[in-house]
């Protein structure tokens, strides 16, 4: 007997897996390597007393501080528009759930300006917080702002195809159970979405850590106080210390390969979840 074969519509494993790795050699695997070989002109005390001085410790704590920060504001925040996209029927909403998206297609760069013109101290917000003390642009402040707004979508997008697939007829059955709003948000609704909460995070304080457009502008790039690592690392290449800004950028290529590698097994985690059993 022959066996009939079902005709792929994409050529062969070795064709695609042999495309995939040129590909993937030609546009990642190379221009990476070449930064960890541009670095390894330098000897082990100077890559340890490039990523570590003072300046740069500094960078890191306001990089990872903010980004920190921002993904967690965003943690709470996203949730509660997904949920209001999700749940609530209202005129404008295909207005708002598109303006989500808005920081992904905005460059970075109109996006710092704008906040900037917004939360300097003679814009909009910045000049009814001055009389309060608080200002905004050219201060840690600034950049937290501008992470929040670029990190948003994340969690949003990461959380809304989950909130949408859950059943309503279990928060009936809770609550008919005797189980108030409360109980029933930490017991039945918050359990699916911890793997999509977890990996929205994760995008937002991963893709924090690269930012730089929006930041460049509002943080006023004061060397201690507001100089992120990305500006750093610009820095570098403008004194022509190529070794050193290739040094810096291992370090936050590293970091960011770590990231992406939890936020893989966080989907992996949360695909399995939500399997039925």
């Amino acid at each position: 007997m022959f066996s009939l074969r079902k005709r792929s519509v994409l050529p062969g494993f070795n064709l695609t897996m042999g495309f995939t790795l040129f590909y993937m050699s030609l546009f990642v695997f190379i221009p990476l390597t070449g930064i960890f070989i541009k670095t390894a002109s330098l000897s082990g005390e100077q890559f340890w007393g490039t990523v570590t001085s003072p300046r740069v410790l500094a960078s890191y704590r306001i990089t990872f501080g903010a980004s920190f920060l921002a993904a967690l504001v965003n943690l709470f925040f996203g949730l509660l528009v997904a949920w209001v996209l999700v749940r609530y029927p209202f005129p404008g909403k295909k207005l708002v759930d598109a303006l989500v998206d808005l920081p992904f297609a905005l460059p970075t760069a109109v996006a710092g300006i704008a906040l900037t013109a917004i939360y300097s101290t003679n814009g909009w917000v910045g000049g009814l917080l001055e009389p309060l003390g608080i200002k905004v642009a050219y201060t840690p402040l600034g950049i937290f702002v501008a992470l929040t707004f670029i990190g948003l979508p994340f969690v949003v997008r990461t959380v809304q195809p989950v909130l949408e697939d859950l059943e309503t007829e279990l928060e009936e059955a809770a609550a008919s159970l005797g189980a108030n709003r409360w109980q029933t948000f930490r017991r039945v609704i918050l359990p699916p979405l911890y793997p999509a909460l977890l990996t929205g995070f994760a995008l937002g304080f991963a893709r924090s850590l690269g930012e730089y457009g929006s930041v460049v502008f509002i943080s006023g790039n004061m060397p201690m106080k507001t100089e992120i690592t990305s500006l750093l690392i610009i820095t570098k290449l403008e004194q022509y210390d190529y070794a050193g800004a290739t040094a810096l950028a291992v370090v936050m290529l590293v970091i960011s390969f770590v990231m992406l590698f939890t936020i893989n097994l966080l989907q992996g985690w949360g695909s399995r979840h939500r399997q039925p059993a």
